[in-house]
This record gives structure tokens, sequence and C-alpha cells, in this order.
């Protein structure tokens, strides 16, 4: 039975969307939430730097800003390996607050748009990490089959990121660096 278009189908694992769209699955929507034992403000500085993905995002082999101060409007250069190729794509700051980053990657035949959204807890932070892709072109319709390798790039980058942060040193809250 095929599902209807422009309905959300839930698969297996239920952090993981797939919206359908004229009967092409286009959007994979990986979400994992990790806690850490570090401070949501040492957090949230540490992940601001989006340079700083070649250490927590298990993909990213180099990734280097290429204009902007680090706020919004500031693009990044990714450079990234998944499923045996180099893919590059040019990540945006579109949205910056105290508690999220909204940074939206895009080359020809791929758009991601990642929002990280850092909550203090009382022993540490939160981090929930969404990343909805968007594929175009023939890649399109590769979707559905590199949605188990997507699966795995998320759990790789969710243990992987919460390794890193638990060895971030504490920076305490921005009023007591004030």
């Amino acid at each position: 039975m095929e599902p209807e278009p422009n309905k959300t189908v839930t698969f297996d694992k239920p952090l993981t969307q797939w919206i359908c769209v004229s009967r092409v699955w286009l959007m994979p929507t990986l979400r994992r939430v990790v806690t850490t034992t570090a401070d949501s403000t040492t957090v949230m500085d540490y992940l601001v730097d989006f340079e700083h993905a070649t250490q927590w995002d298990s993909g990213t082999t180099a990734c280097i800003r290429i204009s902007g101060h680090g706020g919004v409007d500031t693009v990044y250069r990714n450079t990234s390996t998944f499923a045996g190729r180099t893919v590059e794509l040019d990540y945006t700051v579109e949205s910056l607050t105290p508690e999220r980053l909204v940074v939206v990657g895009r080359n020809k035949s791929t758009t991601s748009r990642d929002t990280i959204t850092v909550t203090p807890l009382p022993d540490g932070a939160s981090v929930e990490y969404v990343a909805e892709f968007t594929f175009n072109g023939l890649v399109a319709l590769v979707v559905p089959l590199v949605k188990p390798m997507l699966e795995r790039l998320g759990d790789r980058t969710a243990e992987q990121l919460r390794d890193c942060l638990d060895n971030l040193p504490a920076q305490g809250t921005r009023a007591d660096r004030a």
C-alpha cells in the first residue's frame, strides 16, 4: 500500500519522519536528544562556532568559516563523508538566540536545515539536534535507500556530540562572566 502524497509517515524509528510529496520521498528528518554534564552556556558557546563540527559531527571532515563573524548570515563550508562520497555544503547561520542555533546548508542536490536547541538542566544541559534534509533532482529518487545510513550517522553523531560536550571545560553562566 502506497502512502498518500503530502502525508507524514513514521517509520520504525519514531525519531525519523519522511514527507511524501508527489509520490517521491524528499524530506527525511533526523532528531536526536543528548544530555551532557556541561552547562548550557558552555555548550551553546561551543556549538555556535560551527567550525567545531569537525569534533562532534561524525561525518564532518572539514568545516571552515568563509564569511561573517559567527553570527547571523555567517557562512561555513562543511565537507563531510557520507555513503563513501565526499559532500560539500555551504551552511549559513539563519538564526541565533542564547538557546538555539539554526544553520542551513546547501549544494545543488541537497539542503540541510539543522536546528540545535540547548536547554539548561540541574546537572548540565540537554541538546536537541534536528536535521531536515531536502534532496533535489535524481538524488531524491534514492532517498529511501539512504534512510538506514542517515540513521546510523545520526546515532554516531549523537554519541560523539555527547562525548565531546562532556569533555568541555566549564565556563559558568554568561552572568558570571559579565
